[in-house]
């Protein structure tokens, strides 16, 4: 029971069953008005798997219904119900057309799904299920419509009216609004409507696609942020000129807009032809933004104008297949990001994103296949499983394909399912039929959770020259799933000589000539037999990250920085430089134990030593190696937590690495503090991580000359990303400069909330004593917006998910702060809410006392009247 009410009932993918009516043409008029705005809905329905006398069931929440028409009468009160957010109509025909007039209050619509607005502009977010919140329909991705949309508004308040597809036709009335009708000639599922309504500055472009046809480009934000628009028009137009030449996908309309609006719970979304953006994914300059930003508006502006084919064309059937799109998006925007800059870069950033991230979900109570098998509430599955375990999903198929049957794939994807709502299935039925494949086996990644365990053995016959491989796969059980099967794993792998050079690889069962391949690891247990390998080789596997999967094999330190050294695969190379720190970590851990200090070996400060200082490794790819796993990410390798011990072991060895480096981390930092010109090119963006990162090593020195280096790089102003990078030094110290520093940047920046994010992400993620009464005293400043969600993520989010010592606090104060956070918020917008609430699910993972104070805080959150089925569902999974 939740609340003395039932328990909400779980939605099931085995209960599939095609809608019982679809609707052809929706027409829309909207009389926007803050407090009320009435919706005028007339849509053209016909019976499709219903039988005749079968009712009309409509999905609606949080509306006033007016009236409701059938074919051109008004039906009485009698003649339909509403209940339990349903507007059911008992009698009606096999086609029929039925208009239905309801009202919503924009202006009090805190959840910000469905219509409302934000800094005064009309917007809507309509993915999952927003639509419902806006009129009655039929709710579900499988029921596509063209659609015509009239927008009225008062026209000195709301000047620009926008929705998907085609301006067709406007107006002005007599009583100062005006009015715009927009229609779209590709039919969609509801989910990707939209409509804009505002004070709205816009940047235009134009781009001439492949066949010469020229596009209009606008993106739309507040007056004042007009100027920062450029960084995310470039992308887009890189964007649209990367698809045509790597899948031969053109634009389909002749106009292509985006939105900027400050409220809004997600990243973007990619309504047709009209895509609504969070502000701090579209607005960017060097004064204000960081190169992160910087690469952070560039992958989504893609990844959401990649939807158009590959989301709106082709859609999902059911929610199960959220994957369908998302994974497939996700692995498109990779792709884009990795030809853009530096492709090593990109992939060791995915994937130390997955193993940080999506691998802990997988090992936790809300683990769940990419393609659930249930939810109570779909909000809840916008995971990255589905959105980065499912990219990985598609890499592999693209790994074992090769890039031109993956593409032959793609086409026919298009070819076969263009205008349809489909499955994943259906996707993978493309990829097999376009190569001759069975992917029967492989597609168990789809429907089975967890992250599987790769265990390899090696041996070496002196007098054959075969090298041996054995792997054995398993996938450790998942809260809803026992039993496992074994999956297709694409094992990319080579071979090094003690030379350190490349050896060729020839496989016993096949012939190549090559010192790359790609083994097909199938079986629970398999051997691989290599010939003429004249000595021991060191094996180099999971080459580039090939499969989400964790590999679990003994070597030895040597070897480990052997690979640092020598290994020619970039992904490798960083992968040793992490497990050995990991390793001293652990080690570390047990010493403390014994009452002895931790120590780093001087042969391991010598490893890093040679990759900071390394001729071939570039800029970024030394930056990627010496930063070192968080205290969270170590701990996944631990039975039991304790985050007292964990975070003690590790900074002391991360001291004594800065300690030994010290020389070569200030003749680095030295060597490319000078730079005054800020591009954004992959060089450029390397030197300056890499010279932070060397700063923020000489940073845990706590020497007052490299106290200086940070108040002087932050007060040179050449750039965001350097000043921040100074800021986040001074953050974690107890100083007078600290303080001074922060104030001064507060001040200059008050007036820009995207900037103020980062300043309250900084004192959120400090590593101070006191970093609790920090935010709590920031709660209450100024800055803080309890009710906007880049404010929650900035603070409340940055301290519980990005502040692994200072939530963890042994005394439970950081849960108790999260609890009572989650529990106001829930009633106000629960799909942030239950977001939040994650960071107190994996409580079985942590030591006896702290799992009886999360345990505690958890059930407190589920307790409360107010509790929404967001947050239910994720605490139930919890403490289930």
């Amino acid at each position: 029971m939740k609340n003395d009410q039932a328990t909400p009932k779980p939605i099931r993918l085995a209960d599939y069953t095609p809608p019982a009516y679809r609707i052809e043409t929706v027409d829309l008029r909207f009389d926007l008005d803050p407090a009320t705005t009435r919706v005028t809905n007339t849509m053209r329905v016909r019976r499709n798997a219903a039988e005749p006398g079968d009712p009309l069931i409509l999905n609606g929440e949080h509306l006033d219904l007016i009236s409701v028409t059938l074919d051109g009468h008004e039906l009485g009160a009698g003649a339909y119900r509403t209940d339990d957010g349903k507007l059911t109509v008992p009698e009606v025909p096999e086609t029929f057309e039925l208009t239905v007039v309801t009202e919503t209050h924009p202006k009090d619509n805190t959840a910000l799904e469905g219509l409302y607005q934000s800094s005064g502009n009309f917007c809507t977010q309509c993915e999952a299920e927003g639509f419902r919140r806006i009129t009655y329909f039929l709710d579900r991705p499988d029921v596509m419509a063209t659609y015509s949309t009239t927008i009225v508004a008062d026209k000195t308040d709301y000047p620009v009216l926008l929705s998907n597809g085609n301006p067709v036709d406007a107006g002005e009335l007599d009583d100062g609004r005006h009015w715009a009708r927009w229609e779209d000639p590709f039919p969609k599922p509801c989910y990707l409507f939209a409509l804009v309504a505002g004070d709205l500055a816009c940047h235009q472009d134009a781009f001439t696609t492949q066949s010469g046809r020229e596009v209009t480009l606008r993106i739309y934000t507040e007056p004042h942020n007009v100027g920062r628009t450029d960084h995310a028009m470039a992308s887009l137009k890189k964007a649209m000129r990367w698809d045509e030449e790597t899948f031969g996908l053109e634009y389909d309309l002749d106009l292509f807009q985006i939105v900027s609006v400050d409220d809004f719970n997600m990243g973007a979304m990619e309504n047709k032809g009209l895509n609504v953006f969070n502000s701090k994914l579209v607005l960017a300059n060097p004064d204000t933004a960081t190169d992160a930003d910087f690469q952070a508006i560039e992958a989504v502006i893609a990844h959401e104008y990649f939807h158009n084919w590959t989301g709106n064309r082709i859609t999902c059937r059911d929610w199960f297949q959220l994957s369908l799109k998302e994974g497939l998006t996700v692995f498109r925007d990779q792709q884009f990001s990795a030809d853009m800059g530096s492709a090593p870069v990109k992939r060791i950033a995915d994937a130390r994103l997955l193993r940080t991230q999506q691998f802990p979900e997988d090992n936790g109570p809300m683990a769940h296949p990419v393609r659930p098998d249930s939810y109570i509430k779909i909000d809840n599955f916008y995971t990255l499983t589905v959105y980065e375990k499912g990219a990985e999903v598609i890499r592999m198929m693209h790994t074992l394909l090769g890039a031109d049957g993956f593409r032959k794939g793609m086409d026919l994807y298009f070819q076969r399912h263009d205008g349809q709502a489909v499955t994943c299935d259906d996707f993978a039925a493309c990829m097999a039929d376009a190569n001759g494949r069975d992917l029967t086996q492989f597609k168990r990644w789809y429907s089975q959770a967890g992250t599987p365990h790769l265990k390899v053995e090696e041996a070496y016959d002196d007098e054959a020259n075969e090298f041996y491989l054995t792997v054995r796969q398993h996938t450790p059980a998942t809260q809803d799933q026992e039993h496992k099967e074994p999956v297709v794993i694409p094992l990319r792998m080579g071979l090094i000589g003690r030379d350190g050079e490349p050896v060729r690889v020839n496989l016993s069962h096949r012939e190549t000539s090559e010192h790359d391949c790609v083994l097909e690891i199938t079986e629970e247990e398999q051997t691989v037999v290599f010939e003429g390998v004249p000595e021991r080789p060191v094996a180099s596997l999971l080459r580039g990250f090939s499969a989400p999967v964790i590999l679990e094999r003994d070597l030895d330190d040597d070897t480990l920085r052997f690979q640092m050294k020598h290994d020619t695969d970039a992904f490798n190379r960083w992968d040793a430089g992490q497990t050995l720190f990991r390793r001293r970590v652990i080690a570390a851990m047990a010493d403390l134990d014994n009452g002895l200090d931790p120590k780093l070996p001087e042969k391991d400060a010598e490893a890093y030593r040679e990759v900071l200082n390394s001729e071939t490794l570039d800029d970024a790819l030394k930056a990627e190696a010496l930063t070192l796993p968080s205290a969270e990410a170590i701990g996944e390798d631990l039975e039991t937590i304790d985050p007292d011990q964990l975070v003690q072991a590790r900074d002391a060895l991360v001291k004594q690495l800065a300690e030994a480096l010290e020389p070569d981390l200030k003749r680095a930092y030295g060597l490319r503090a000078n730079d005054t010109e800020y591009t954004l090119d992959a060089a450029a963006i390397g030197r300056r991580r890499l010279k932070n990162l060397c700063l923020a090593y000489l940073g845990w020195l706590e020497r007052n000359e490299y106290i200086q280096l940070a108040i002087d790089q932050i007060n040179v102003e050449r750039n965001m990303t350097d000043v921040i990078a100074g800021l986040r030094v001074l953050s974690h110290l107890d100083i007078p400069e600290r303080d001074q520093e922060l104030n001064d940047f507060y001040e200059k920046w008050k007036n820009d909330p995207l900037v103020t994010d980062k300043w309250l992400a900084l004192q959120a993620t400090a590593k101070r004593e006191n970093v609790i009464e920090d935010v709590k005293a920031l709660m209450e400043h100024p800055a803080f917006n309890r009710r906007n969600p880049n404010r929650i993520r900035s603070l409340i989010g940055a301290f519980a998910m990005g502040n692994f010592e200072g939530f963890q606090r042994a005394d439970g104060e950081g849960y108790r702060l999260l609890a009572d956070f989650v529990i106001e918020l829930d009633p106000v917008n629960p799909q942030i809410a239950s977001s939040l609430v994650r960071a107190l699910i994996r409580w079985r993972r942590f030591d006896d006392a702290r799992q009886d104070i999360l345990k505690q805080e958890l059930q407190r959150v589920m307790s409360t009247a107010s509790c929404s089925e967001n947050t239910y569902e994720v605490v139930s999974r919890a403490l289930g």
